[in-house]
């Protein structure tokens, strides 16, 4: 039996098998999810997993959760990323989910969600404002966290990502060094975070989970923000898919 745990997020798609045939893997989302559900159904069918009843279960969570036809149960993001959190963090912890749209703060005791927050509303403290920034620096995200870690950062105190873009803009026009925008923007983000993060009382495990778990840097910068040590939960990327899979386990 193969239990699989499929994340659509807004940018990428995660998968990961437990079971018979395991393994794990990403996909860009591309502009359909039912598209990105398809090449899921087509990798996962040339690594031998089989997808009838009788060999496996399908937990789909994300975005693009209601667009995966052969998923048997749709489980929120919160739901999946406390799972994994409780199963490779600890079964009381807060977990940190910066995602590509909004971001997410989970206070699991006892395995179980006990309270969430959740900014939805803009994409400034979220994994979408890091692209635009950076696309407009002319780097990958890599190279704007590495140049950030070079550089001092620059006040960037808009609270909408269009203004935010604009001072950014006003920067790059001042000649100010692209090291320390880098690091401004960065910085601007993690204290995007910290402020949803003051809203609930955090527990003393503290696990970062989506995109910038690779991030060393970013996990410096929060740490430092909320004054309490922030660890990437490990393999942090998978944990929406990785929950799933805990959870299509459960199912009978």
């Amino acid at each position: 039996m193969d239990y699989i745990g499929i994340d659509i997020g807004s940018t990428a798609a995660k998968v990961v098998v437990r079971g018979a045939h395991p393994q794990q893997f990403i996909l860009p989302t591309g502009w359909s999810s039912r598209e990105t559900a398809d090449n899921i159904r087509e990798r996962l069918t040339a690594g031998g997993v089989c997808l009838s009843p009788d060999h496996s279960r399908t937990v789909a969570t994300g975005y693009g959760r209601g667009n995966v036809p052969f998923a048997d149960k749709m489980v929120t993001e919160i739901t999946c990323h406390a799972r994994a959190g409780a199963a490779h963090g600890s079964p009381d912890c807060t977990i940190i989910d910066v995602g590509g749209q909004d971001t997410k703060v989970i206070r699991i005791e006892g395995g179980m969600v006990s309270d969430f927050l959740m900014n939805d509303k803009c994409a400034a403290g979220t994994g979408k404002f890091l692209e635009i920034m950076a696309n407009r620096l002319c780097v990958g995200l890599e190279e704007l966290f590495a140049l950030a870690a070079q550089g001092t950062p620059l006040a960037i105190s808009a609270l909408c990502t269009v203004f935010a873009e604009s001072e950014v803009i006003s920067c790059i026009g001042e000649g100010k060094p692209r090291a320390d925008i880098a690091a401004g923007v960065v910085d601007s983000v993690a204290s995007k975070v910290a402020t949803l993060c003051s809203r609930q009382a955090l527990l003393p495990d503290i696990y970062l989970t989506g995109g910038l778990c690779h991030s060393p840097y970013f996990i410096s910068r929060l740490s430092d923000k909320l004054g309490r040590t922030v660890r990437a939960l490990p393999d942090g990327h998978f944990a929406g898919a990785l929950g799933a899979s805990l959870l299509a386990e459960r199912m009978k």
